[in-house]
């Protein structure tokens, strides 16, 4: 009886202990795979990022239009009040008092426009003072005072063009106030 005891004790360990090794086994397996599956997701997300960054920082010199994803960017100008140039016949004042929002490319044009504020300012003054209220009044006549002061904006921010640069900061003049009195 000695002898049916002990293979009946000795056969079950042997097989625990091949089923013990085969389950360890497959957990390591099943986490190296974890692992590396984890490690090339990782790593390739970031490779893929930088060749998008790389591919959009290429892009950004040649396409200067403003993408749909990003935002517009304005700059809000101070408020000018001048004398308009007095119509012919009227012995009355006429003035203007307009407030001017600047659309920009990006942000990068937000610095050198403030540095050329107080050279913008004054050119603007001049431009708006040499108008005379009736080409003001009508739309026709707005849309060409906004061309008028994005084209010296732009002149004034890339020094040495002349005639519209081929690569312009000011993408838009628009007017948030526009009173003549």
């Amino acid at each position: 009886m000695a002898k049916d005891a002990n293979p009946v004790a000795d056969e079950p360990p042997k097989k625990s202990k091949k089923l013990l090794i085969l389950i360890g086994i497959a957990v390591l397996v099943i986490g190296l795979a974890g692992a590396a599956a984890a490690f090339f997701l990782l790593s390739g997300s970031d490779d893929h990022d930088g060749e998008e960054e790389v591919a959009e920082e290429v892009k950004k010199p040649k396409k200067k239009k403003a993408d749909a994803s990003v935002p517009p960017v304005f700059v809000n100008l101070d408020a000018f009040t001048v004398n308009l140039t007095p119509e012919e016949g009227k012995s009355s004042d006429q003035y203007m008092q307009v407030v001017i929002a600047l659309e920009l490319e990006d942000m990068s044009a937000d610095g050198p426009l403030k540095n050329q504020m107080p050279r913008i300012r004054n050119n603007l003054t001049m431009i708006l003072s040499s108008k005379k209220a009736s080409e003001l009044l009508t739309k026709e006549g707005k849309e060409k005072l906004a061309g008028e002061i994005r084209a010296e904006i732009n002149s004034i921010m890339n020094p040495g063009h002349k005639g519209p640069p081929p690569e312009t900061p000011i993408l838009s003049v628009l007017f948030t106030s526009f009173i003549i009195q």
